[in-house]
């Protein structure tokens, strides 16, 4: 059993410990760190973690094998090196940074200590998408041509909180909180990303924010790609891959459909699996890698990568203008 602290106990801090303690047979959380602890005093007690206000007094409690962070996007740089240099494997909350560069520092850091760094990217260990991969990778859609996605998602408005409005915590508006995830989709199917062209249109902002972004890809392998989401409507997720010879798309966390080519026109699979709590599937995998057991299953690489299509993706929406990437963006 893996002891880890968390540092961040906001909405999503919660959310984290709730899935985990008690649940988890791999990973525990030992000691919590808010900068609010009069607002969490409770919930520390009922889930029987040590509460402080600082980093570094969770570092310095000897039980502390390893740390989770969930805090403001800014935050995380500073809060990933600090953990490196203490030695400890750190799991962050996407998204893992704003910035490439920082990305490439913060994984550069672990990997100078050989430490383990893992980011929450929760909906790459739905059943959906692992399905999904499973059929791209057994290459019975030939030749992969296109990649589109979808992530539409009410939580900003209804857990908002008042740094998420910042436009120094958030920008992108949509693409922190739910473009994120399909940006990690594209890196791990399609790769690294030559150019990106988005779009961002906003009819209402604050807490209750009414807009869209939409974001045209060509990836340096010559696959096309195109990713929409929406902060004020219900939950929709969609991840649909092209190829010259059918298709395979993930609808929410435990559907798939694949459409293949056939002598008499088309054969289509439609796959429903059981629902998976996604939260303690990505920290079960943190605890395998902390432990040696296997690899995290998102790489440095993936990693750096989604964050510089992540980062020019703002870069567009502000200049209102195509971005190109170049191949170095993580190796």
């Amino acid at each position: 059993m893996i002891n880890a602290a968390i540092v961040g106990l906001g909405w999503w801090g919660k959310n984290i410990v709730n899935a985990i303690q008690g649940k988890s047979q791999k990973i525990q959380f030992v000691h919590g760190v808010s900068q609010e602890p009069d607002t969490v005093q409770a919930f520390a007690r009922e889930k029987n973690f040590t509460l402080s206000q600082s980093l570094d007094e969770a570092l310095a409690d000897p039980r502390v094998q390893a740390v989770a962070i969930a805090t403001p996007h800014s935050t995380h740089r500073a809060l990933v090196e600090a953990v490196a240099r203490a030695g400890k494997p750190v799991f962050c909350e996407k998204p893992f940074a704003l910035l490439a560069a920082d990305a490439l520092a913060m994984t550069q850091a672990c990997q100078a200590h050989q430490l383990p760094i893992a980011v929450g990217q929760n909906k790459r260990f739905w059943p959906s998408m692992n399905e999904l991969r499973k059929v791209v990778a057994s290459g019975v859609l030939g030749k992969i041509l296109h990649v589109e996605g979808h992530y539409s998602n009410e939580n900003s408005s209804n857990f908002f909180a008042p740094w998420r409005d910042l436009p120094s915590e958030t920008p992108g508006a949509g693409m922190t909180g739910t473009g994120i995830h399909i940006l990690d989709a594209f890196t791990q199917l399609a790769g690294p990303v030559a150019q990106i062209n988005a779009q961002f249109i906003s009819t209402r902002s604050g807490a209750n924010p009414l807009d869209t972004v939409s974001v045209l890809f060509r990836f340096h392998n010559g696959v096309s790609g195109f990713l929409g989401a929406v902060r004020a409507s219900p939950f929709y997720w969609r991840v649909h891959v092209f190829g010259d010879q059918g298709s395979v798309e993930a609808i929410g966390e435990t559907d798939c459909i694949t459409r293949l080519s056939h002598p008499d026109g088309y054969k289509t699979e439609h796959k429903s699996m059981p629902k998976i709590d996604s939260l303690l599937a990505e920290f079960d995998h943190f605890a395998d890698a902390v432990c040696g057991v296997a690899p995290y299953p998102i790489t440095p690489a993936e990693i750096v990568n989604t964050i510089a299509c992540f980062e020019a993706i703002t870069q567009s929406i502000e200049t209102q203008k195509p971005v190109h990437l170049g191949l170095g963006q993580a190796q």
